[in-house]
């Protein structure tokens, strides 16, 4: 396949599952966020992410100093976005937070096709890996935007963005990994990695958005299945 046109192709293959995580995260939310922020902050994750690969893409001879310039520059973003006028004092910046993340995450899978520069007789494998872990890059942006959406609410702004910061560095030290070596399998691992952070920030921060009426409800159905 054209080494060109699969990284266009994959974009959808990265909006897809974000909307599809979207869709499960929201449910028991209803009547929590606006719906139209809903769209608005996915877009905006989509733009501001498009913005981001563009500046990482000029400054990736910085060698092994992206593994650190990366979380900084991406999480800043999200920041300044989140950290609008518009959003203070609001529990659902938490939601709005999630969605801009997912729509963020969505666009670094054709991105991650591209730094992993896959030259192998096993194309195919080594693009499924690939991947797989861009989906967990997605999760990643996913649930670093509910806790950067937590740092605004809370008026912790710097120490969830370090917090976030810390989360995101082992992604590009995975991609710095599969560059050099040439060891695409080593993404696969991003997407374990991605599930326990997002299942922390949606299990654990993420219910700071519901009244507190609704967060013990959620306690309680959590307990409940846990004892089934």
């Amino acid at each position: 396949m054209d080494s060109f046109l699969l990284p266009q192709a994959s974009l959808f293959l990265g909006i897809i599952p974000a909307l599809v995580l979207l869709f499960i995260s929201l449910k028991g939310y209803e009547g929590v966020f606006q719906e139209k922020l809903i769209f608005l902050t996915f877009i905006g994750g989509i733009i501001t992410g498009f913005i981001a690969v563009i500046i990482e893409w000029f400054s990736y001879g910085v060698g092994v100093w992206f593994v650190i310039l990366f979380p900084v520059v991406e999480q800043l973003i999200k920041t300044m976005v989140l950290n609008l006028r518009r959003f203070h004092e609001q529990p659902a910046i938490l939601i709005y937070g999630l969605c801009l993340g997912l729509g963020f995450g969505a666009i670094f899978t054709p991105f991650s096709l591209l730094l992993a520069n896959i030259q192998s007789d096993q194309l195919f494998i080594d693009i499924t890996f690939v991947l797989i872990g861009a989906i967990g890059i997605i999760l990643l942006h996913g649930a670093t935007g509910i806790i950067l959406g937590a740092g605004v609410y809370k008026q912790r702004v710097f120490y969830h963005l370090a917090l976030a910061i810390l989360m995101h560095i082992p992604i590009p030290a995975a991609i710095l990994i599969t560059t050099l070596t040439g060891v695409a399998w080593s993404q696969s691992l991003l997407i374990i990695y991605g599930i326990v952070i997002y299942w922390y920030a949606t299990t654990r921060v993420m219910p700071l958005a519901l009244p507190q009426s609704g967060r013990r409800k959620r306690l309680k159905q959590k307990v409940k299945k846990e004892n089934d």
